[in-house]
């Protein structure tokens, strides 16, 4: 019996949670953050809002636009921490907006074999599948930062968790393709 080709699904799902998941709950923080609150530190070892939404999309734009989709690469990681603003929430949706984009347009040309193939990005030597793996995680993992910094300064639940009505029930998430 021959195994089913998961590339599909796995690239599918990858897509959802950038574009559906991930950038719609960042979008809503940014749009309940003002300018100062976007750029705002807890502390010098932590990062701002603003911080972490560059970061996120020079991490997209390198490992999958770039690595994958092959244009040039020329991200300077440093500056995304480095900048303090004042780059307005609106126009920093806007740039995440794009560059997802721009990945969900590389990661439909991906297949099996794309994703079996090694490529060089970062200074690591890694196949698509984990180049498109790696900032799926690395998103949810900023994307929870965010949250969490977004829900301190403004002093309540963002609402973005929703269980099941019923116990025991198991819902499919909208658009969520089936494995």
């Amino acid at each position: 019996m021959k195994p089913p080709n998961l590339a599909r699904p796995f690239l599918a799902h990858s897509r959802h949670l950038l574009a559906q998941v991930y950038l719609p709950r960042i979008a809503a923080c940014l749009r309940e953050l003002s300018p100062e609150q976007t750029w705002w530190r807890p502390n010098s070892a932590s990062n701002s809002v603003g911080n972490l939404v560059l970061h996120l999309e020079g991490n997209v734009r390198q490992w999958i636009v770039s690595g994958l989709g092959g244009t040039p690469d020329h991200r300077v990681r440093d500056l995304e921490f480095s900048e303090t603003g004042p780059i307005p929430p609106g126009a920093l949706i806007a740039r995440l907006r794009r560059v997802v984009a721009d990945a969900e347009r590389v990661m439909s040309k991906q297949n099996g074999e794309t994703l079996a193939k090694s490529c060089s990005i970062q200074g690591f030597r890694v196949t698509g599948l984990r180049a498109v793996f790696h900032v799926a995680e690395h998103f949810s993992h900023h994307a929870g930062q965010i949250i969490l910094l977004t829900k301190s300064l403004v002093g309540r639940d963002l609402k973005f968790t929703h269980l099941a009505q019923e116990k025991g029930k198991i819902r499919k998430p909208k658009g969520l393709p089936a494995l």
